[in-house]
């Protein structure tokens, strides 16, 4: 069974930083691309960055430069360094695998403070 368990959301005041995990169970890890999500309340989900299994990496416009996306195969797991954050980051963060199916994790809570 796929599993995703995201850890290290958390309330960081502006400017800080956080580093994201998400345990990968019941796949090849090293062969699928993964992706982080956010969703802020009142707002659409949002594509913040993908990692392919060959590492190339994509951020969104708004993340670019701050977030850094990475990936441990030998631990089946992914992160997101997360670095002069804002209080427009603030938002449920949720890990993402396609098989092509979608599969979810629970999602890790980040706050950010002005």
């Amino acid at each position: 069974q796929v599993q995703l368990v995201e850890s290290g959301g958390g309330l960081v005041q502006a400017g800080g930083s956080l580093r994201l995990s998400c345990a990968a169970s019941g796949i090849i890890f090293r062969l699928y691309a993964m992706s982080w999500y956010r969703q802020a309340p009142g707002k659409q989900r949002e594509l913040v960055a993908t990692i392919t299994r060959s590492e190339t990496t994509t951020y969104a416009d708004s993340v670019k430069g701050r977030f850094t996306v990475s990936r441990d195969n030998a631990r089946s797991t992914v992160y997101l360094q997360m670095n002069s954050l804002k209080p427009e980051d603030t938002a449920v963060y949720y890990c993402n695998v396609q098989l092509p199916s979608d599969y979810w994790g629970q999602g890790t809570q980040v706050t950010v403070s002005s």
